[in-house]
């Protein structure tokens, strides 16, 4: 079977005139020859297929990788240039002078309630219909929900508005997954380098870029301007980006391949992963019931692996520090290194330098990591290969907190106390790739599911654990109110080592894992 070139994809064009396998031979079943020999199993061709984006062109691919990582940076962007602005939102909105600092805080951290709630639709949704119409179904509610934002009048309609934004978040929990639809496990850790550092990037720009435009054409202005980056990021997916999960594709073959027979045809076609999701012979399950499958998916992936749990509650601590970090930093620059709001700004940079320099490691040394021990163990690859990085991590950030609290406690310079904030980005961002390079490994199809369960765990904790941060500093000062997240750190830090030695047999317990 020949493939037509798809109109939807211009940049993929060419590529897809090749030859493609439509369906492979017959499958015999443990039924008798004749009806074994009415069901075909449709693949991609072992020889060479257009439609396997494993085989896509690499310039291809790494465009796609821009465009998820464009995406991830305007989504950072929208949620954290308004952080700044959120007590002059609140008052404008609000027509008081001194508006509620509750509803001030809802405005910023509702984002985190709803994006923990939409991966767990977005995820399995993407498994069922594939990674294409959910991202951009996600997309479009994302821009929809920004412009509900830029044109609110009361707080109760922003403060929706910013629920869902955070509800259509697709790139956190699908970005990882197309990754590992498109790149082999030895060469996942560059292109998931880059996703990562895209938010960084408007993490840094977006509180100095948001400040600077608040000031001289309103906050609002900031909005609409969220809303033509995520404009313009959406119209490129639409014209260029390409479904990337096989099991939607051979799906999708599958059903050219039965309309192309007639009605009274004994074939039968199917893919190799339909018995894994129940089709039988006597037909498909109900589109209720795959729906229902998939939402449920996330929470039987997650509980049905103490691997997944545990590495969900590893990273989710890591990242957890961001926010105790952007909370504490302008408030120990202002009050205690009486710092301008200007130099305080522009100290948020430093954190952002740490973790584009860890994401350049991550980069030039996750893969090599993981070729380099596979080699050493007969060309046999593990997922738990990538979690050397993982472990080196964990101490550093430990490290890197306690000297946090104690640079502000004692007055260090301020040089030392903005190298700890470094420091603690390096640190993150070392702890956080591995981890979901190993998900994304370890749950093969399920990666976008697991990867939902990492995102809800993440979102819940970076919302519980930095409201802890405040009775703890003002309870114990803050070198021993620091030191105490120091040594929560050091309690989780060997769940990476335990997983290293032994994660290779835990897998075995889950079906959802996987042996990469």
């Amino acid at each position: 079977m020949t493939a037509g070139t798809d109109d939807t994809q211009p940049l993929l064009g060419p590529f897809t005139g090749q030859r493609q396998q439509g369906y492979s031979a017959p499958t015999a079943g443990p039924g008798d020859a004749a009806d074994a020999a009415e069901t075909i199993v449709v693949d991609f061709d072992a020889d060479g297929d257009a439609e396997n984006p494993l085989e896509w062109p690499t310039p291809f691919k790494w465009g796609v990788v821009s465009l998820l990582a464009c995406m991830a940076f305007t989504v950072t962007f929208t949620c954290i240039s308004v952080v700044p602005l959120a007590s002059d939102i609140v008052r404008d909105l609000s027509a008081s002078a001194n508006p509620s600092k509750s509803a001030s805080v809802l405005l910023v951290t509702i984002w985190e309630l709803g994006e923990a709630a939409g991966p767990l639709l977005i995820a399995p949704l993407s498994e069922m219909a594939g990674r294409r119409p959910v991202l951009n179904a996600a997309n479009l509610l994302f821009v929809a929900a920004t412009v509900l934002a830029a044109t609110s009048r009361s707080v109760p309609q922003f403060v929706a508005a910013r629920m869902l934004n955070g509800l259509a978040v697709a790139s956190n929990v699908l970005n990882p997954a197309i990754v590992g639809d498109m790149f082999p496990s030895d060469q996942r850790g560059s292109p998931l380098s880059l996703i990562f550092l895209a938010p960084l990037v408007g993490g840094a720009v977006g509180p100095l870029i948001g400040s600077a435009v608040a000031q001289a054409f309103g906050w609002r202005t900031v909005l609409w301007a969220a809303v033509v980056l995520s404009s313009a990021c959406e119209g490129l997916f639409l014209t260029c980006f390409r479904e990337t999960y096989k099991v939607a594709i051979l799906r999708r073959r599958v059903e050219k391949l039965a309309a192309g027979h007639a009605a009274g045809s004994r074939l039968r076609f199917k893919t190799a992963f339909d018995d894994a999701e129940g089709v039988s012979d006597e037909g498909s399950p109900s589109d209720w019931k795959k729906l229902r499958d998939a939402v449920m998916r996330p929470a039987v992936v997650l509980f049905g692996s103490g691997v997944l749990m545990a590495m969900s509650l590893f990273g989710s601590l890591f990242l957890s520090f961001f926010y105790i970090y952007s909370t504490t930093f302008s408030d120990i620059l202002l009050d205690v290194y009486e710092l301008s709001p200007v130099a305080v700004g522009f100290c948020f940079t430093i954190f952002s330098a740490g973790s584009t320099l860890s994401v350049f490691i991550c980069n030039s040394t996750l893969d090599r990591i993981y070729v380099r021990m596979r080699d050493a163990h007969k060309g046999v690859g593990k997922p738990e290969y990538r979690l050397p990085l993982a472990i080196a991590g964990a101490f550093a950030l430990s490290l890197s907190v306690a000297a946090y609290g104690w640079a502000a406690e004692l007055r260090l310079p301020l040089a030392f106390f903005v190298f700890t904030g470094f420091a603690i980005g390096v640190a993150i961002m070392l702890g956080m790739i591995p981890v979901m390079a190993y998900v994304v490994d370890a749950f093969g199809l399920f990666s976008a599911s697991a990867t939902t369960g990492v995102i809800v765990i993440r979102c819940l904790m970076s919302t519980c654990l930095p409201l802890a941060t405040t009775p703890l500093v003002d309870m114990y000062g803050q070198g021993w109110g620091f030191s105490v997240l120091a040594a929560l750190v050091l309690i989780f830090a060997p769940i990476p080592i335990l997983m290293f030695r032994y994660g290779a047999h835990w897998r075995k317990f889950s079906k959802y894992t996987r042996d990469a």
